[in-house]
Parts: C-alpha cells; structure tokens; sequence
C-alpha cells in the first residue's frame, strides 16, 4: 500500500509562540508565512503537526 502523503502549511506566524514551537516548525521544513511541504504520514510527523497545529495546516495530497 502506497504510503499516504500531507500537505502542511505555516499559516501564522511563530512570534511570540515557544521556542520549542519555533524549532518544531523548522524541522518541519516551514521557513516563512504561507510556505508549504509535502511529508510522508508517519507517527513522528503526525506528532510535530499536533504540537504546532495553531499555527499549521495541513491537507491530504
């Protein structure tokens, strides 16, 4: 079964979040508003999306 892939996209800005969500957004690959990646669907992604989904969003592509 093919594996299944996300779109997630910063759609507000980190200032004035936690550091740790700052760092969670970066290594998620999200560098600035409005910027997007494509990510395999794994536990350890689902989790990143959880602790910043304020900030993110993110559609099945």
């Amino acid at each position: 079964m093919a594996d299944k892939k996300i779109k997630i996209t910063q759609v507000k800005s980190p200032i004035g979040y936690r550091q740790r969500a700052k760092n969670t957004l970066s290594a998620l690959g999200l560098k600035k508003m409005n910027s997007s990646v494509v990510k395999t669907e794994t536990p350890a992604i689902k989790g990143m999306v959880t602790a910043v989904s304020h900030l993110v969003k993110v559609e099945e592509v």
